[in-house]
């Protein structure tokens, strides 16, 4: 079954998932959000759809809070579709950089007004420096994981698909710790349905008991790995940052930055993120009507 051409969007689904990732693995910028994986998994809280544009490029329409928005990982739409699309959506979110580049004295004659979208900027991180926490900025974050180290008799495995039920264990006691929805449904989903996502992982065990995972996949032609999910269980003093060290060091030296998402405006986010010392951020714009 092959993509619809704009106006005329369909759900995204399983059928598209050669099409969209052939698509998306041409995007240079690593904005986490586009890949298939992503936007399927987070299909029911976003109401994505797919169209082709008359070019063949990828369109994007979702929904949050009330408010459609659409999205052009791959290309800078043509006047008639930028057009066509804001007359149904409220919004244009998630531009990188590739697609505004060279564009916004033409968006201003069009009437679109361009804002940094902070909140959604992803945190870009040397892996080297994830890997190896060296140096004085890092002393705390290395201390925390020697103590690891040293309390507990662990043990890493790669995530696959038998590993899946230990990792559902541990989402459930993450889940039911914090109380909140987070991303506990997609997060269940890639588990439950593991070999159709394609994505790389480890599955982390303290004296054989299940207590951390984390998940992710290759961006920006394998010189990018975004972390799309971590989870583990708190009463492990140094865990979380053993986790993120360790799968640092695991990934190949082709990989030269590590994607840990958006802090989504959370300030106890931001701040955890920015402890990790981040060299850059991917950028992503919001466009909207000035007239709007």
């Amino acid at each position: 079954m092959s993509i619809h051409c704009y106006p005329e969007f369909a759900p995204i689904s399983f059928e598209f998932q050669s099409l969209i990732h052939d698509q998306l693995r041409k995007t240079q910028d690593g904005v986490s959000e586009y890949t298939f994986a992503n936007l399927y998994l987070f299909r029911k809280r976003y109401d994505y759809q797919v169209c082709l544009s008359k070019d063949g490029d990828l369109l994007i329409s979702g929904e949050r809070d009330g408010h459609r928005f659409f999205m052009s990982p791959c290309a800078f739409p043509d006047h008639e579709t930028l057009a066509g699309l804001f007359a149904d959506h409220d919004y244009w979110k998630n531009i990188p950089d590739s697609v505004l580049a060279g564009n916004e004295e033409r968006l201003a004659k069009w009437g679109v007004k361009l804002s940094e979208d902070r909140d959604n900027f992803d945190y870009l991180y040397l892996r080297t420096d994830l890997a190896e926490l060296s140096g004085k900025k890092f002393h705390k974050k290395r201390n925390l994981v020697n103590a690891f180290l040293n309390a507990y008799n662990y043990e890493v495995k790669p995530l696959d698909a038998g590993l899946a039920p230990d990792a559902l264990k541990v989402l459930d006691r993450w889940h039911k710790d914090k109380g909140e929805e987070g991303d506990y449904v997609a997060a269940r989903e890639v588990l439950e349905h593991f070999d159709d996502f394609g994505m790389q992982g480890a599955m982390y065990y303290i004296n054989g008991r299940p207590v951390g995972w984390c998940l992710g996949e290759s961006l920006a032609s394998g010189s990018m790995f975004a972390i799309h999910f971590e989870k583990g269980i708190d009463e492990y003093k140094g865990l979380y940052q053993f986790i993120n060290q360790a799968f640092a060091a695991s990934l190949p030296e082709t990989c030269v930055h590590i994607n840990r998402e958006q802090d989504l405006g959370d300030e106890g986010m931001r701040q955890a993120k920015m402890t990790y010392r981040p060299v850059d951020f991917v950028r992503k714009h919001i466009g909207r009507l000035k007239d709007a």
